[in-house]
């Protein structure tokens, strides 16, 4: 199970990750350098699809935390904060599901750079959305 760590800065990774690129991006600032995870496969993410999910603090800060997969709004909230936050491939495998992220992805609000770095390892994602 690989996930790809991405980020522009060449940082050394041991592993493995392996150092990736911004999606043709051409972003500034902090969102440039913060490296994000992204799954080598959409099946290693085997979360949950349904029930109340409260993420871990590293993850959402916020004072709620807790996310009803079967509530749409709540289910896209908590997907848009794992894929922006999740530093790690354990936080992306425990909390995401691969058919709900399918369903879901059309409305998910991300950056750029993040939209793209994930279109750029799963253009289905890109396919379903159309």
């Amino acid at each position: 199970m690989a996930f790809v760590i991405t980020s522009v800065s060449k940082i050394g990774l041991r592993g493995r990750a392996r150092i990736g690129h911004t999606g043709g991006m051409e972003a500034r600032g902090y969102g440039a350098l913060r490296p994000y995870v992204v799954p080598a496969t959409l099946e290693e993410l085997t979360g949950p699809i349904r029930g109340v999910i409260s993420l871990p603090r590293h993850l959402d800060w916020g004072p709620e935390r807790s996310y009803d997969l079967e509530q749409l709004a709540d289910a896209r909230l908590m997907y848009m904060r794992v894929i922006r936050e999740g530093a790690t491939p354990d936080d992306l495998r425990h909390l995401l599901n691969a058919a709900l992220l399918r369903r879901l992805w059309p409305e998910l609000v991300l950056p750029p750079r993040v939209r793209a770095l994930w279109l750029d390892r799963f253009p289905e994602l890109q396919r379903q959305a159309a």
